[in-house]
């Protein structure tokens, strides 16, 4: 039996950020590479994690958080940015701000040719989009990308998204 890996320390670090800029929202699409954010965000009492169908609901979830009162931020892969491009256009023209964590498929040790072209396409589609892109690729930087993309999102009411890196990640064999 092949033993557990230990767990990264960077998604805990994510999710002191996200309590220290008052977030209480979380609206996410499952992912392997959220999971540990996810059961977090689920454990606090303070925060509501909502399990999405697709990620641009989730724009349309914390744009009304934003105007009840509340700050969210937006969970997801980067499969799915392109989901989100219309809905997008909401937060920009209105100035709501949106935080989004993007776990990056399509780049290092990707496994499924499926994910490349979004992958590769997803920093340069957000930006055409209008939302701020930074970018997290060792785990001890994620936690201040993340504390400066939600003082940007939340101070300037844009859409910030932080990428979160596949080399971050780990790389997945499924060669064996």
């Amino acid at each position: 039996m092949k033993p557990e890996p230990p767990p990264r320390l960077w998604p805990g670090e994510i999710y002191d950020t996200l309590k220290s800029v008052g977030v209480r929202q979380v609206a996410f699409v499952p992912d392997a590479g959220h999971t540990q954010l996810i059961s977090s965000c689920h454990a606090d009492p303070d925060m509501k994690a909502v399990s999405l169908t697709t990620e641009e609901e989730g724009i349309a979830m914390l744009s009304g958080a934003w105007l009840g009162g509340d700050r969210g931020v937006l969970l997801m892969q980067s499969s799915g940015v392109g989901n989100c491009i219309n809905m997008l256009s909401i937060v920009t023209h209105c100035r709501i701000p949106l935080l989004m964590l993007v776990t990056m498929r399509g780049e290092w040790g990707e496994f499924n040719p499926w994910q490349l072209h979004m992958g590769q396409s997803t920093p340069k589609v957000l930006e055409a989009a209008g939302v701020f892109v930074q970018r997290a690729d060792a785990a001890d930087e994620v936690a201040q990308v993340t504390y400066a993309a939600a003082q940007l999102a939340f101070s300037s009411n844009t859409p910030v998204a932080v990428l979160l890196s596949q080399r971050l990640l780990g790389f997945k064999d499924w060669s064996k």
